[in-house]
């Protein structure tokens, strides 16, 4: 019995220690919790929530100064989130190329009238 209590205790202390923190819904000091994001990344987090939640890691990016892709990585892995999902390398690079092919398909239009 003492040693199933023990156990559960040890299990919900495992979870709390690796429970995600949403950057759409933390606090300051939440963010700050995160190794990596510091009080002035953490403000910066803030200030462009206010504008609206972040969409996916991609928006996160595009919208905070200082969260590129390494960073974004980083965050990830030390349990940030965005809409509860975890940071899928290349994500902004993804969105970015399809940017960029959009103009040079209108170019070659262009070209062969």
């Amino acid at each position: 019995m003492f040693k199933s209590f023990i156990a559960a205790l040890f299990a919900f202390a495992c979870a709390a220690a690796f429970a995600a923190t949403d950057v759409n819904k933390a606090t300051q000091a939440e963010l700050e919790a995160v190794k990596g994001i510091g009080p002035s990344m953490a403000t910066r987090i803030l200030e462009a929530r206010q504008a609206g939640s972040f969409n996916n890691w991609a928006d996160l990016q595009g919208r905070v100064k200082g969260v590129g892709d390494g960073n974004a990585r980083k965050f990830s892995a030390d349990g940030l989130t965005v809409n509860g999902q975890a940071y899928a390398g290349g994500e902004a690079a993804a969105v970015k190329t399809k940017r960029e092919k959009a103009p040079a398909k209108k170019a070659e239009g262009k070209a062969k009238s």
